[in-house]
């Protein structure tokens, strides 16, 4: 398994990914809140990104060793100079070849495995070097059926624009069902908690859905093609997606676009 292909060909943007904080920090806290561990040692963040959700693990846990872990440099450099806290920690880690220390108590993932082919492989990996006791929780999109993504893919495989973008998105089973991902906790000798939830997620501003997806499922081709070419391919979708969101009246003078966004959640404790 090796993420190298995502972490050094695409570049996040932290501020870009941070726009949008309201709508992408909530299912990490409705995830977490399903974690009732009392008085972990070590919390773990897979994935931390920009770093003020790994932050509020240590506010959560003041006595815990927290630590944030993520394969981009951008996000790792901006974590580190943001957010302290006097047992809050920030890494550089290919999560692909990472394993929990044994003492690790709360293992969180948000929103990043669906970036790692063989994640269900991954998790259970993880799940197995975890001790009895340990808490694992993360959430993945469950969207990549919706206009958002299937329309990108669609152009990117579109006579214009497949010679540079062949294979660079991910299909459409980038993200498992919740039956998967419970199989995976029972296998692995954990209470499991698993469920969705389609968020309506309202949005504003112009051309609001490509301004979402620039910040994450966007980043792989603009990390391929040149400025010229990104600012086309940016056209041709954003008109696509205009279409499959229309703005609605706000019935306060304005408009919005309704965005609705389906996350698949899991939570469990090892017995």
């Amino acid at each position: 398994m090796d993420l190298s292909a995502y972490a050094v060909v695409m570049k996040w943007d932290p501020n870009k990914y941070v726009q949008f904080a309201d709508h992408r920090d909530r299912p990490f806290y409705d995830l977490t809140a399903r974690i009732t561990a009392a008085t972990p040692q070590l919390v773990v963040d897979m994935g931390c990104g920009p770093g003020p959700l790994t932050h509020s693990l240590a506010e959560r846990w003041p006595d815990a060793r927290v630590v944030g872990l993520d394969s981009s440099v951008e996000m790792i450099d901006q974590a580190r100079s943001k957010h302290h806290a006097e047992y809050l920690s920030f890494e550089f880690a290919d999560a692909t070849q990472w394993t929990p220390e044994p003492d690790t108590d709360v293992l969180v993932s948000n929103a990043m495995l669906q970036w790692i082919p063989e994640h269900r492989q991954l998790i259970a990996r993880w799940l197995e070097a975890l001790a009895p006791g340990a808490w694992f929780a993360a959430q993945v999109p469950g969207n990549f059926h919706s206009p958002s993504h299937a329309l990108m893919r669609q152009l990117a495989e579109s006579e214009r624009w497949a010679p540079q973008l062949s294979g660079v998105l991910r299909q459409d089973d980038a993200s498992g069902e919740p039956s998967d991902y419970l199989k995976i906790l029972l296998d692995a000798g954990f209470e499991p908690d698993v469920w969705e939830t389609t968020y309506g997620q309202i949005l504003s501003g112009p051309d609001p859905v490509l301004e979402w997806v620039r910040g994450t499922a966007l980043r792989p081709v603009l990390a391929r093609l040149s400025a010229t070419d990104a600012a086309d391919f940016e056209a041709q979708y954003g008109a696509l997606v205009s279409e499959a969101y229309p703005a609605v009246d706000d019935h306060g003078g304005g408009t919005v676009t309704l965005f609705p966004f389906r996350r698949i959640f899991m939570v469990g404790r090892k017995r």
